[in-house]
C-alpha cells in the first residue's frame, strides 16, 4: 500500500506539472489542503503530520513534497518541514472555497444532511468548473460561512478566519456560542446533530468528568454528555450574561 501510494502521488504530482493553474490534479489539491489545514496549528507542518492527515505513507508524502516545491507550490527545508508558497496559498484557498460552497449547495438546494455532504464535495470539488461554482454562490447570495460554520474563501483569495477554543477549554459554568464543528467525520456528525450542537446553538458547560472522563453540556435546556474527544472538535465563542439575550438559535442544517 505505501509503495502504491507514492507512486501513484508522484505520477498525478508530475502530471500536474503540464496542466497548471485550475487543472491541478486532485493529489496535488488534497495535498495542498491538508498542508493549509496543518498550518493553521504552525507552520513549517513535519512530514509525519502529513502522512497522518492524509493516511499516506512518510516516503509517498516525502516524494509528493519534492514534487510541489519544484511547481513552486510550498517551501520544504529537509528536516524542517513544509509551508505553503504564495502560489500554493491560493490554490489551497480556491479548491477550499469550492468544497465549502458546494457542501452549502448541497445542503440548502438539495437537501442533503450536515454528516454527508462533506465526502460528497470531496468528489465533486475536483470535478466541477470554476463557473458552476461561482453560480452555486451567487444562488446561495454569497455566503460566509459553510454549514459547519467554517468560513469560505472569497473568490478574491481572500479568508477571514477565527480562532476559536474548543468546546474542551471551556471551565465549568462557562457559556459559549457553538461556531465551528468539523466536518471530517460523519458518524460524529450525526451524533452532534442528535444532541443539537449545530453552529449558533447556545451550550453550558456543567461539569468536567474527572480523570479526562465526559464533559455534561447543556444544550438548548436539555443537559448532555459527551466525550472529551469530541468535545475538542466544536469550537465554540465564550459569551457573558450580558450577551445571552442576543444569541442566536440552533443552526440546524441550514
Amino acid at each position: 500500500m505505501a509503495n502504491g501510494s507514492a507512486t501513484d502521488d508522484s505520477k498525478r504530482g508530475r502530471s500536474s506539472a503540464s496542466a497548471g493553474g485550475s487543472n491541478r490534479s486532485r493529489a496535488v489539491e488534497d495535498y495542498l489542503k491538508a498542508i493549509h489545514h496543518l498550518q493553521r496549528e504552525g507552520a513549517p507542518v513535519s512530514t509525519s503530520a502529513l502522512a497522518q492527515q492524509l493516511e499516506r505513507s512518510p516516503a509517498s508524502v516525502t516524494n509528493m513534497i519534492k514534487n510541489l516545491a519544484e511547481l513552486g507550490l510550498v517551501e520544504h527545508e529537509p528536516y524542517h518541514g513544509v509551508q505553503l508558497s504564495e502560489a500554493g496559498e491560493r490554490e489551497a484557498l480556491r479548491i477550499i472555497r469550492r468544497h465549502r460552497v458546494i457542501e452549502a449547495y448541497l445542503i440548502e438546494k438539495l437537501g442533503y444532511s450536515w454528516d454527508l455532504v462533506h465526502a460528497e464535495a470531496e468528489r465533486l470539488e475536483h470535478a466541477a468548473s470554476d463557473e458552476l461554482v461561482e453560480r452555486m454562490a451567487t444562488v446561495l447570495g454569497d455566503p460566509e460561512l459553510d454549514p459547519h460554520g467554517s468560513p469560505i474563501p472569497t473568490a478574491e483569495g481572500e479568508l477571514s478566519e477565527t480562532q476559536h477554543p474548543a468546546l474542551s477549554a471551556l471551565e465549568t459554568g462557562m457559556t459559549a456560542l457553538v461556531r465551528e464543528v468539523s466536518d471530517a467525520d460523519e458518524g460524529r456528525l450525526r451524533y452532534l446533530a442528535e444532541l443539537g450542537l449545530f453552529p449558533g446553538t447556545r451550550v453550558e458547560v456543567l461539569e468536567h468528568e474527572p480523570f479526562e472522563g465526559p464533559i455534561r453540556v447543556r444544550v438548548e435546556g436539555r443537559d448532555r454528555s459527551l466525550g472529551r474527544g469530541l468535545a475538542e472538535i466544536v469550537r465554540v465563542e465564550p459569551i457573558g450574561e450580558e450577551d445571552t439575550d442576543d444569541a442566536g438559535g440552533p443552526g440546524g442544517e441550514n
